[in-house]
């Protein structure tokens, strides 16, 4: 099965109550699906990935990655969609590559995302819509800042793709404003 992204947010939501799982979900669902129209891929199945990537975090922690086969093989997701998410966690709690440039960019986006998050809640405005490349670039140097975020994944990432860490702030941040109010980063401007 391909699922809608109607249908991932369902299958999410059977194996995740947290709500803050739930919006990062979304926000890589929806940051993933801004890369595929920049890059004339197909938007629901990159969303849908997006979406589905952390499907075993909440329940099964300890086997993050390796949960989800058996997880998205239950619900009849497409081994395809399956060997994406799993590679979401190369050489971090998995050991399938990520090959595909979907894959290499959900790889770099994951951590990235959550550091954008973060850093459109510091701000007096708590919105993706007037962040800009110079205050996370500001944020991701500062070490102290999102500490759990792992920038060696994101820059391992960027290399991946053969492209800068600013493309992929920027474009996260495209992407974030795009779902900006599914994710609670409208804010108060």
């Amino acid at each position: 099965m391909k699922p809608t992204k109607d249908e991932a947010i369902e299958i999410f939501k059977k194996y995740n109550k947290s709500e803050s799982l739930l919006k990062h979900a979304l926000t890589v669902g929806g940051v993933m699906g801004h890369f595929a129209k920049i890059n004339g891929e197909d938007v629901e199945k990159w969303t849908v990935i997006g979406v589905l990537h952390d499907i075993d975090y909440e329940m099964y922690p300890d086997e993050h990655c390796k949960k989800a086969v058996e997880i998205l093989k239950n619900e009849n997701v497409d081994d395809e969609y399956i060997h994406a998410v799993v590679s979401h966690g190369y050489g971090i709690c998995s050991d399938v590559e990520p090959t595909e440039k979907m894959e290499k960019i959900l790889f770099t986006i994951d951590e990235l995302s959550g550091l954008i998050n973060a850093a459109c809640l510091m701000r007096p405005s708590k919105s993706v819509l007037d962040i800009e490349l110079k205050s996370v670039k500001k944020k991701y140097k500062d070490k102290s800042f999102a500490a759990g975020v792992d920038r060696s994944i994101i820059e391992k990432g960027c290399e991946m793709n053969g492209e800068s860490l600013d493309y992929f702030i920027t474009e996260t941040i495209m992407g974030m404003r795009e779902c900006a109010e599914e994710i609670g980063l409208k804010g108060n401007l």
